[in-house]
């Protein structure tokens, strides 16, 4: 350590400290800028042990504690000198300057070996997740149900690459968006309002997948319908059927497109027994999907569709109150060198003003402007409206839950909190869940007993053959010692939903290295344990036949390459792909392609007809009038 840093965390000048050092009788050399860490420990004792006493149990004090904290925050609430505090930390191994922060488990172990009985603060804010919105309006819809009014659906168009998405939103947008004003510049927003007789939807425009994965993952589910376009000439592919699983896992009703009808070698039959084979039986069939005919490119069907939008909007009976608390989600955000921080939102319930006060996650402000996808400027946006607004300290995330304040203070105390919250997660560290092999083994405690059910009821939906879940425990109160001890002779990890952790127990869980993963939100909870289960699934090596071509001469033969040529005779030879060798009608061995040419000029690729050169490394050696099947292999982790 060097003495430098010792001076800070003894709050002395370093003149000073090496007096007192000398005065304690250690010997360090006046020119020595560094001193082991043992040595350090023993200065520390010897240079605090008078200065402060720790309470004793006759003096015991209650303290409350906040989720992330400095050091010398830390003495402050305990009325205690910061060299205590700072010595205590590295008796537990902590090496922790005055001014460094400290979580919760750390901070309530040094306070308990201080003497005090310790209790988190509770805090009434924290990021809005999973269940909010919809809760908040079901407890709003019971006390104001006079005031609610039937709104728009939120559709989100989804479905596998190339199947035709982007062109259907591109002709609903440019055929049924409400007509703007001439000269007015169309914005990209990511969502939009289009009008069919008289009745609006609200189209979410996001790019693809990974930024619904991302809201899921925030625990955001604001799409009511989702229609999924299939391709009648390709039928049901892999992100499909990640729609398909995705619907069903989280309730929202499904459309069926089947796009391209127009092509000739489409086969609609096709798609819907695809379809019924992954779960998705169309009202044709007797199920309860509807299915729309449509040719995204000529506009056929479109109307089709969406007339079953409104018909499903109908029978979901979608309200808000549009006088209500506001609320709303973001869909996307970015930074503007003009505007600085914008997020596109749909609003779920409420009005949302010019100058409002809002917050979303980490960031808040006061709504500087906001503007719809058309371009136009307004002052307000009702329930299921998508707008772009500005005016936020922060870029919010995909799925935050955006919400209004009487006063710009409870916006940003909002938002402080969060910002507490996730800077507490990253000092406690990335923690992984403990594993056994094949097994997860976990115990839970929760605040109340419906909490219990909840989590209990997603974790069936995560069994599969290969991973076994085994809830060693469960049960609500608090984290104590029992369940340390039952997880560490398990190999187990300690799940605490909106339940606290006894200080005794978190020290016990530091020795006997047992981690304790606590949560407020039940999808970061849900969204933990499935990335866990999905990390032990063994992965899926998939093999794509790229093409065979036939060996017309070896030109060069060295130690551990050979230069060949030959002439593609189906599909295409690429650079960098392996290879299957055929002999005779017999796989002899396995090679892959270095380097690749075509007319001496280097090449990514050789299609069908063609001649090239190659080298290539191969066991046994390739020869002439071999064979060679190209293929390429991904690694694809498996999914639940």
């Amino acid at each position: 350590m060097d003495i430098s840093t010792l001076s800070k965390q003894l709050n002395m000048p370093v003149t000073q400290l090496r007096y007192k050092i000398r005065e304690a009788g250690f010997f360090v050399s006046p020119k020595a800028n560094k001193i082991d860490n043992q040595m350090a420990k023993q200065i520390i004792n010897a240079l605090t042990q008078t200065k402060t006493e720790v309470p004793t149990v006759a003096q015991t004090k209650e303290v409350s504690l906040p989720k992330v904290l400095s050091v010398k925050e830390l003495s402050t609430k305990l009325g205690l000198d910061v060299t205590v505090v700072i010595k205590k930390l590295i008796q537990n191994g902590v090496m922790a300057t005055i001014n460094e922060e400290i979580d919760y488990d750390t901070a309530a172990i040094i306070a308990a070996d201080l003497g005090f009985n310790v209790s988190e603060k509770t805090e009434t804010t924290t990021r809005l997740g999973l269940g909010y919105v919809s809760e908040a309006i079901k407890k709003e819809s019971e006390e104001k149900n006079e005031e609610f009014i039937i709104r728009p659906p939120i559709v989100a168009i989804m479905g596998h690459v190339d199947h035709g998405k982007t062109t259907l939103l591109d002709t609903i947008r440019s055929t049924k968006v409400v007509d703007t004003e001439a000269g007015r510049i169309t914005q990209h927003i990511g969502a939009y309002q289009v009008e069919r007789n008289g009745k609006f939807i609200t189209f979410l425009d996001t790019p693809g997948h990974e930024a619904f994965a991302a809201m899921r993952a925030r625990g955001a589910n604001v799409t009511d319908i989702i229609v999924l376009v299939v391709a009648a000439d390709d039928g049901v592919k892999p992100q499909t059927i990640e729609v398909i699983n995705r619907a069903k896992l989280t309730g929202t009703p499904l459309i069926v497109a089947i796009n391209k009808v127009d092509k000739p070698d489409s086969n609609i039959e096709r798609v819907k027994k695809e379809l019924s084979d992954y779960g998705v039986l169309i009202e044709e069939w007797g199920g309860k999907v509807p299915i729309a005919k449509l040719s995204a490119l000529t506009g056929q069907g479109v109307d089709d569709l969406l007339d079953l939008i409104l018909l499903q909007a109908e029978v979901l009976d979608l309200k808000a109150n549009p006088k209500g608390v506001t609320l709303a989600t973001v869909i996307e955000s970015h930074v503007s060198r003009t505007l600085g921080s914008v997020a596109t939102i749909v609003v779920q319930n409420g009005t949302l003003n010019l100058s409002d006060f809002v917050a979303a996650g980490k960031a808040h402000g006061k709504i500087r402007s906001m503007m719809d996808a058309r371009g136009a400027k307004m002052k307000s946006a009702g329930p299921a409206a998508a707008v772009q607004i500005t005016g936020l300290s922060d870029v919010p995330q995909a799925g935050d839950i955006l919400k209004t304040y009487e006063t710009q203070e409870e916006a940003r105390t909002y938002a402080g909190d969060v910002i507490k919250s996730d800077r507490a997660k990253k000092i406690a560290g990335s923690r992984r869940l403990n594993v056994t092999g094949k097994d997860l083994n976990l115990i839970i405690k929760v605040d109340v007993k419906g909490s219990l059910e909840a989590i209990n009821e997603a974790l069936n939906k995560l069994k599969n053959e290969e991973v076994k879940i085994n809830i060693l425990e469960e049960g609500v109160g608090e984290i104590n010692e029992n369940d340390v001890l039952r997880a560490a002779s398990a190999g187990g990890t300690i799940i605490g939903f909106h339940t606290r952790l006894s200080p005794q127990a978190a020290k016990l869980a530091q020795t006997k290295k047992v981690i304790v993963q606590q949560y407020d939100i039940i999808y970061e909870l849900l969204e933990d344990i499935t990335r866990q289960v999905v990390e032990m699934l063994t992965p899926e090596v998939l093999r794509t036949d790229l093409g065979r071509v036939k060996i017309l001469g070896i030109f060069r033969t060295e130690k551990d390459r050979m230069v060949i040529g030959g002439d593609v005779a189906e599909g295409k030879i690429r650079d960098n792909a392996q290879f299957e060798i055929k002999r005779n009608d017999e796989i002899v061995g396995k090679g892959q392609v270095l380097e690749l040419q075509q007319n001496k000029v280097a090449a990514k690729e050789v299609l069908r007809g063609s001649q090239f050169g190659a080298s290539v490394k191969a066991s046994p050696n390739v020869e002439e009038g071999d064979v060679l099947v190209l293929f390429e292999e991904t690694i694809k982790k498996k999914s639940l």
